[in-house]
């Protein structure tokens, strides 16, 4: 059964006594359990103005297709054959096996090294391209053949920064060539059905014109990563003191049979758009903040479930492309929320995430006059970022109904809804809402507004779209269930994604299926110019 647990370790010195402390959510087979990250429910007001190895198995289809732009076509991606035993079955004991790619992302047919540790003598690699395929989310699109296990030598743990570390030798090198472009897991079954496990790798695109730009969170899945005992958020004592200040790519995920945190918050996502056929470009994180073109030209971009942790880069590249008319969803909450720095690690560029919180002035870059590794919204260099999202983060832990307030609006064509309709279990765990306190770009529609009790303390969540004179449209959902809600089925009663059911999803998929289809139209504020109804909601 699906459940929230809150580890009950304090907060540290300097976080103040309302730092929270999160963050296991599991959702199916899907679980995320560490510590989370900002100020629980203590307010929303301002504060601080090579070789590739021999495979067997199917023969992956063309990258290019005459659909999309770009050349390559999701529907046609997605019209062949799925694969539906892409799950992890039989995870095994803990180190059975697992591993990791020493690159977040490749362009198609180029390689990368998988550093693997196994307790069996062989094993085998399957690369499944997650999508929709007629439901079964996913394609088998390459296997290796049996491959000799190792036991890979014990981790390290970084004395100053702890930051664990494992330097495993490359264990084979995977080649691309003839691979799409999309989000794939890697699946790493030991022989004899020791164990199981997943590796995420995106096979990115190479530019975003024309298209929606798909970008998985990878910087946010590896702060809330506990390999080896530590996670940017608690050691092995479990308290705040004890973080890692730095966290590197070079380890394998703990969560989700090493997925990370991508079927929980991502996933389902992909595979809606996917169904839909709306011509799509993918990238991480790292790659929006180290390629600053990325976005240039893109009809839209997407935040998903949970994108806490942004760099400056990635920041100001999302800001450019609104600036230009590319439309920004954030389907979650507590988005843009830390600010990081990507360091090299001895495996690559951008593969260690810099973010020393309320310690910022012990990290060394600060010192050399880099950015503060601190909350966007704090000092110094505070930059809330309700600047490019419109929301702003409130809180946690919340699990409240989500209420609609403008049942008008475009968004909710073809839902059904009436004013005050109530979606139990939507809100949560975090939430985000219009707070006018800080910087919050005008016009600005309110469409959900749903009163939360956080801590004892009473406020709203709310759904929101504004828009730009670029022509672009920015919408946030405000909760960070909105992705996790798309595979709701049932009366909730089983628990199962928190309780969220039928009639959410049923809700999530319109809305975000309207969204979708119009974003990739181009600048949605030219269609559809937001309607500021701030002071009918909020009032003064």
């Amino acid at each position: 059964m699906d459940q929230e647990h809150i580890p009950g370790a304090g907060a540290g010195a300097g976080e103040g006594a309302g730092r929270r402390r999160f963050l296991a959510i599991a959702t199916g087979a899907a679980t995320a359990a560490g510590l989370g990250a900002v100020a629980g429910c203590a307010g929303g007001t301002p504060d601080g103005a090579a070789g590739t190895t021999a495979g067997t198995g199917p023969t992956p289809g063309a990258t290019a297709g005459k659909g999309g732009p770009a050349g390559f076509d999701v529907k046609a991606e997605n019209a062949k054959p799925g694969h539906a035993d892409w799950h992890v079955t039989k995870a095994g004991p803990a180190r059975a096996i697992e591993g990791f790619a020493d690159k977040v992302s490749v362009l198609s047919g180029e390689s990368f090294g998988l550093h693997v540790s196994t307790t069996a003598p062989r094993f085998t690699v399957s690369a499944y391209r997650m999508g929709w395929y007629g439901g079964a989310r996913a394609r088998l699109v390459w296997r290796s053949e049996a491959l000799p296990g190792v036991r890979q030598p014990e981790h390290t743990v970084d004395s100053a920064t702890r930051m664990v570390r494992t330097r495993w030798p490359r264990t084979t090198t995977v080649d691309t060539k003839g691979w799409p472009e999309g989000c794939y897991l890697l699946r790493l079954d030991a022989q004899g059905g020791e164990g199981q496990r997943f590796v995420p790798v995106t096979v990115r695109s190479a530019a975003g014109t024309g298209r929606t730009v798909v970008v998985n969170a990878v910087a946010t899945w590896q702060a809330y990563n506990r390999w080896g005992g530590y996670g940017s958020y608690d050691g092995p004592t479990g308290g705040y003191a004890t973080r890692s200040l730095a966290v590197t790519f070079d380890r394998p995920y703990e969560y989700d049979d090493g997925a990370g945190l991508f079927l929980v918050y991502e996933a389902p996502l992909l595979a809606l758009a996917e169904r839909l056929g709306i011509p799509l470009a993918y990238a991480t994180t790292t790659d929006v903040a180290r390629e600053k073109r990325l976005l240039e030209g893109a009809a839209a971009v997407l935040s998903l479930g949970h994108d806490e942790y942004w760099s400056p880069e990635q920041r100001a590249h999302f800001t450019a492309a609104r600036d230009a008319g590319t439309n920004i969803a954030v389907l979650g909450a507590n988005c843009c929320f830390r600010r990081i720095r990507l360091e090299p690690s001895d495996l690559g560029p951008d593969r260690t995430v810099v973010c020393y919180k309320s310690a910022y002035d012990q990290d060394p870059g600060f010192k050399r006059g880099q950015s503060a590794t601190v909350d966007f919204r704090s000092a110094p260099g505070a930059d809330p970022e309700s600047s490019l999202l419109g929301v702003i983060y409130d809180g946690y832990p919340v699990d409240a109904p989500y209420v609609v307030t403008h049942p008008d609006h475009w968004l909710f064509e073809g839902t059904g809804v009436k004013a005050g309709d109530r979606f139990a279990h939507l809100v949560g765990v975090e939430y985000d809402k219009v707070n006018t306190g800080f910087p919050t770009p005008r016009p600005i529609e309110i469409l959900a507004h749903s009163p939360v009790v956080c801590e004892g303390r009473p406020s709203h969540q709310d759904t929101a779209y504004y828009t730009t004179p670029s022509g672009a449209g920015v919408f946030a959902t405000g909760t960070m269930r909105w992705v996790e809600a798309l595979d709701a089925s049932g009366d909730g009663r089983s628990g199962a994604n928190h309780g969220l059911d039928a009639k959410a999803g049923a809700l999530t998929t319109r809305v975000t299926e309207n969204l979708l289809r119009a974003f990739a139209a181009g600048p949605a504020g030219r269609t559809h110019p937001a309607q500021d109804n701030v002071k009918a909601v909020y009032g003064g």
